[in-house]
């Protein structure tokens, strides 16, 4: 099987999890993954990631994070650019998600960060994704 866009399979994969209460998922394992995973955590949308390598192949087991009554932390993922639409923003145009409640992951020259990071930075990029 050919996977055209492994981000939005990630993406999909934390959606459909999260829409049925698990609060584990699994993925294949990419550096990119890896950096928007850590991007996740850092701004609280998940509990944690751990990146399993088995040869040639690794797995990301993620763990969800819910709120005290098992409400979803995570309200909407989508992905913004993709393999055949990308979607590339100057610091100045790179958007405030749900008026900064939300974050932006975005690719950079400098590494994969939050929209808000790329903006204090003055850098533009990818806008790979939107959560809230």
């Amino acid at each position: 099987m050919s996977m055209t866009d492994p981000i939005a399979d990630l993406l999909t994969r934390i959606r459909n999890a999260n829409s049925i209460g698990s609060r584990k998922v699994k993925a294949p394992y990419s550096a990119l993954k890896k950096s928007i995973l850590k991007i996740l955590k850092e701004q609280g949308y998940i509990v944690d990631y751990d990146p399993q390598m088995d040869g040639s192949r690794g797995i990301l087991n993620i763990q969800l994070k819910f709120g005290p009554d098992g409400e979803k932390v995570i309200q909407h993922i989508q992905r913004v650019s993709s393999p055949g639409r990308r979607v590339f923003m100057s610091s100045k145009d790179i958007p405030d998600v749900l008026n900064g409640l939300g974050i932006a992951v975005v690719s950079t020259s400098r590494g994969v960060m939050s929209g808000q990071e790329a903006k204090k930075l003055g850098i533009g990029g990818e806008v790979l994704c939107e959560v809230w």
